[in-house]
């Protein structure tokens, strides 16, 4: 390592650089003195989030920045737990057995969890969202979810709020619209056109459709077996 920086220090790279150096004038200087340790943070922060979360974050955005911060905390007290216990599964049991309990349509909890982080319980947005069910920090506090990257948990606070939004709207798509932009953004019993929320309805909807016929529609028996069926009827 000492060999390589000696050999950069007489690089002749490094001595244009150094002829440059004193030309920056003092407004620069100044200027770098200013913006690096402001930008570093950020960084650093949105770094973290795309690492720990697995997802695209521009290294520079500084938005959500305080939702960011409270995420990457909520996985440090939960990534303890993970690695002594583990996570429950999102299995089609628990979002069953969730919806039953909130008296949600069969398959909309799989749906909204598929959309919004494909499944995975340690996912963080660019936006803050945590988890599999992707709540932000200030919506999981209001419904009580200590560890939004525990399924289980996720799940039924996402539930409780999908059925608070069902009992509003009295529609899948629009408590679909309102999960993601929220209930302030419905006017009108429409979905908003702001160029996201519509076409999370229509992910939302095709979901919805995949997950009823693997999870909800009943079993269709063979030609065989309905034959069997009505003899036993029959008799």
């Amino acid at each position: 390592m000492k060999v390589r920086l000696t050999r950069w220090l007489r690089s002749p790279g490094w001595r244009r650089l150094r002829k440059l150096l004193p030309k920056v004038s003092k407004r620069w200087r100044w200027a770098l003195v200013i913006v690096v340790p402001v930008m570093l943070p950020i960084c650093l922060v949105n770094l973290a989030v795309a690492w720990v979360g697995h997802s695209a974050v521009f290294p520079l955005s500084p938005f959500h920045l305080g939702y960011k911060v409270d995420a990457l905390g909520a996985y440090a007290l939960h990534r303890p737990k993970c690695a002594l216990f583990g996570d429950a599964p999102l299995a089609p049991e628990l979002l069953a057995r969730v919806e039953r309990q909130h008296h949600l349509p069969c398959g909309l909890l799989g749906a909204i969890a598929q959309v919004e982080s494909g499944r995975q319980p340690h996912r963080i947005s660019s936006a803050g969202a945590m988890g599999p069910m992707q709540l932000i920090p200030p919506t999981a506090r209001d419904l009580g979810v200590r560890d939004p990257f525990d399924p289980e948990q996720s799940v039924d606070g996402a539930a409780r709020y999908l059925q608070t939004q069902m009992g509003t709207f009295h529609s899948v798509r629009l408590a679909a619209a309102a999960y993601n932009a929220g209930p302030g953004a419905i006017v009108g019993h429409r979905v908003p056109h702001n160029g996201q929320t519509e076409i999370y309805v229509d992910h939302v909807m095709y979901a919805l459709s995949v997950e009823r016929h693997a999870r909800c529609a009943p079993a269709r028996r063979s030609p065989a077996a309905r034959a069997r069926h009505s003899a036993d009827d029959d008799d």
